[in-house]
């Protein structure tokens, strides 16, 4: 299962990141619309949302309705789950927290990075390098030719 990270879900709605943008809608476009499963981990959709209506961020924010109509669409395809704190993901957290020595906001990655190996997740997309941090995580960069 692929899971998908904050930058790639903001860079695929907002238009002015131009061809990153284009990229980024035809990356999301076979997960929302195939049968495979996928997945957002729910720290990404929290960071979607206070990214994309952040009015010091973009001069137009997002408005609230339209950011959550967003996530609402993805979460309704077929192989869709959003990733979750469940029983066992302390344990997961703390192995991946403890491991990476993680400090102050370094936290909020590494919940994720929990999240995914919780879960079972392949391979996260992300244009994050700071999930190298979390060897135990396959990521993939997939706005990067390999």
């Amino acid at each position: 299962m692929v899971a998908v990270d904050t930058n790639i879900l903001v860079y695929a709605h907002r238009e002015e990141y131009k061809e990153i943008h284009t990229t980024c809608v035809d990356l999301l476009r076979p997960l929302a619309e195939g049968r495979q499963p996928w997945a957002i981990p729910y720290p990404c959709a929290y960071e979607f949302i206070s990214v994309v209506t952040h009015p010091r961020i973009f001069e137009k924010p997002t408005p609230i309705a339209e950011a959550l109509d967003v996530l609402a669409d993805l979460a309704n395809s077929t192989g869709f789950q959003w990733l979750a704190e469940s029983s066992g993901y302390f344990e997961t957290l703390r192995k991946v927290a403890e491991a990476a020595k993680v400090q102050g906001g370094r936290i909020h990655d590494a919940r994720i990075a929990a999240l995914c190996l919780h879960h079972g997740v392949s391979e996260l997309w992300t244009a994050d390098r700071d999930f190298s941090n979390f060897p135990q995580l396959k990521t993939r960069n997939p706005l990067v030719k390999s």
